[in-house]
C-alpha cells in the first residue's frame, strides 16, 4: 500500500473584525490556543494548514500555521458552521497572548462560539 500525499488546499484566511467575532473563533480549550475557521472544504484531523489572518484594526495580515483538530462538517446538527478549528502552535504565544488581551473580561461566560 503507498500513501498518496494531499493536494495542497492553498492559503485559508480569516478576516475577525470585532471582539464578538474573535469570541466566536476562539478555542481556548486548545493547547497553544486555537482558532475556528469557516470553509466547506474537507479537511483531515491532523493535516497542517496555513493561514492569513485580518485581526480587527490591524494593518498587517497575521501568518498563522496549525494542525486541524476539530472538523465541523457540511450539515453539521444544530445549524453549525461548517469548518475546521486549528491548534497554533507553541511559536505562537504573541499571537495567542494579543488574542487573549482582544477578548479581556469575555472567556468562560458561557457565550455560543462556532465550535462549543
Amino acid at each position: 500500500m503507498s500513501i498518496v500525499p494531499r493536494i495542497s488546499h492553498g492559503i485559508l484566511s480569516l478576516a475577525i473584525g470585532n471582539k464578538e467575532e474573535l469570541l466566536k473563533a476562539y478555542m481556548p480549550f486548545i493547547n497553544n490556543g486555537g482558532l475556528f475557521i469557516p470553509t466547506t472544504r474537507s479537511y483531515q484531523l491532523g493535516e497542517e494548514v496555513f493561514m492569513l489572518m485580518t485581526l480587527m484594526d490591524e494593518p498587517d495580515k497575521i501568518p498563522v500555521t496549525g494542525k486541524v483538530v476539530w472538523v465541523t462538517p457540511r450539515a453539521a446538527q444544530g445549524g453549525r458552521i461548517p469548518g475546521i478549528g486549528i491548534q497554533l502552535s507553541s511559536e505562537d504565544v504573541q499571537l495567542v497572548g494579543k488574542l487573549e488581551t482582544y477578548l479581556a473580561g469575555a472567556l468562560g461566560k458561557g457565550r455560543r462560539t462556532n465550535t462549543l
